[in-house]
């Protein structure tokens, strides 16, 4: 770069996709640390929102495809965290319910996640805090919008996605 060059500006998508890579590799790292994984937080925290949740209904909850909640669930019941079991009502449908030992890594994986958050707002006022979240909004509002979803939709589906529109020099996978 010469003498007079004037540095470019990180583009602010880049930007944003470095810090969100640096801040859910340390959320996964916290919760690695309480035992679990995002995909268990977000399983565990969603049958304690709705605990009369059908398999179907907790895959939409997550955010993530029934195939997706398969693999996780099966992973969790293994690790006796939850189990499974057919509703006597509809053979077809599966009721997933929390073991006392997916409680107790509900509640450490609670703890975590909070002080991760507060982790995360130090050194911010709370105007600060609801500047950034409007912020945040707009950019997502410009790259095409938000899933529909709890705010987590998504985040634990492990499936690529095909980009929304079509990209130059982007070529679809080979199935």
């Amino acid at each position: 770069m010469g003498a007079n060059a004037v540095p470019l500006p990180l583009p602010l998508g880049l930007h944003l996709a470095r810090v969100a890579r640096v801040v859910s590799r340390a959320f996964d790292d916290a919760l690695t640390e309480a035992g679990g994984s995002l995909p268990m937080w977000l399983v565990l925290l969603n049958l304690k929102i709705n605990p009369d949740a059908n398999q179907r209904a907790l895959a939409h909850a997550v955010g993530v495809r029934e195939a997706t909640l398969t693999h996780h669930l099966n992973a969790m019941e293994k690790n006796g965290l939850l189990t499974r079991r057919r509703d006597p009502g509809n053979r077809r449908v599966h009721i997933v319910e929390v073991s006392e030992t997916g409680h107790a890594l509900f509640l450490r994986l609670r703890d975590a996640a909070a002080s991760f958050d507060g982790r995360l707002r130090r050194d911010f006022s709370g105007a600060e805090i609801g500047r950034l979240g409007r912020l945040l909004g707009r950019l997502a509002d410009n790259a095409g919008g938000l899933d529909d979803g709890p705010p987590w939709t998504g985040l634990a589906d492990t499936t690529p996605r095909a980009p929304r529109r079509s990209v130059p020099g982007w070529r679809s996978p080979s199935p």
